[in-house]
């Protein structure tokens, strides 16, 4: 794994939205039976495999859509794709009993991809919101809320219920743009100034404008946070508690069928082996957001 959070998030060029790379990057393969970290041996389970569309393993791969800009859930570590989304599909690989070809995308172009057939499947930290509903399935793995990092100390007093008149930096197409919306309407309709949000195509980008301080904060994913908090030496920390909390889900198309439900049951086996909370320590991700039953297209 890359040794500290300036090489990942303060050089490279994703939140409750996902995850931005802008250029896709190098493909990252993790064959049957080996992931990019050692959460132990997962095994195939036959009736599952068996449930995946013939169209989709004709190749022996799935091809997974993933904006590689997102630490922890899903980067580049020397030009491979890794962290917890990475792994997490690597093992839902190894019991649907084909390779996960995990290509680097930009994070708003993942699920036109898969309109397109381009990505057979997609897992860059993608929150369940009706909206997505409406155009792909989406299996549940995992919680995460919305959190604000800003400079250690605070230096601008900034408050989450507060962010009028600030510079707030954020990743394209994710859910804390349109939080940034509705908290800017709820600013002006006050009389107060507007927020002055900054939208950059990758995570990695919105951490970089914070520590050069060229804005006062930034919302992203709170696990995206929490992880930045603890990479940059000091140089950031988070404020109040994260909110909006709602599951991260896979995508697959539109009336994925059996496709679904074999998503669906291999995660529910890695929850129930363990093999899942291995994953989750192994990227530091917070308890709390871990899930105990997977679903397809939960309620948002």
């Amino acid at each position: 794994m890359l040794p500290a959070f300036a090489l990942v998030g303060l050089t490279v060029a994703c939140g409750a939205g996902g995850s931005g790379a802008g250029n896709a990057g190098p493909s990252s393969s993790a064959a049957p039976g080996a992931g990019s970290g050692d959460v132990g041996t997962v095994t195939k389970d036959d009736a599952l495999a068996a449930m995946v569309p013939a169209a989709v393993k004709a190749d022996g791969k799935i091809v997974v859509g993933q904006d590689q800009s997102y630490p922890p859930n899903e980067f580049q570590d020397g030009g491979k794709a890794a962290g917890f989304d990475v792994d997490l599909g690597t093992a839902i690989g190894q019991v649907l009993g084909v390779q996960m070809e995990f290509q680097n995308s930009s994070f708003d172009g993942i699920i036109p991809g898969i309109g397109a057939k381009k990505y057979e499947m997609g897992i860059s930290s993608f929150s369940i919101n009706a909206d997505r509903l409406q155009s792909v399935d989406m299996i549940s793995y995992y919680s995460a809320g919305t959190s604000l990092a800003v400079l250690k100390g605070n230096p601008d007093g900034i408050k989450v219920d507060d962010l009028c008149g600030k510079k707030i930096a954020v990743q394209k197409g994710t859910t804390q743009v349109e939080d940034l919306d509705k908290k800017n309407a709820a600013c002006t309709g006050a009389g107060k100034p507007a927020i002055e949000v900054t939208q950059l195509q990758a995570q990695t980008d919105v951490n970089l404008a914070l520590t050069a301080k060229r804005v006062q904060g930034e919302l992203a994913d709170s696990p995206v946070i929490d992880y930045a908090v603890k990479q940059t030496n000091g140089q950031l920390e988070s404020v109040g508690a994260p909110y909006d909390t709602a599951p991260y889900g896979i995508v697959l198309p539109k009336n994925s069928g059996d496709f679904g439900k074999a998503v669906q049951g291999a995660i529910q086996k890695l929850i129930d082996s363990g093999a899942y909370k291995k994953i989750l320590d192994k990227w530091g991700l917070n308890a709390t957001g871990a899930v105990t039953k997977s679903e397809i297209n939960p309620a948002s």
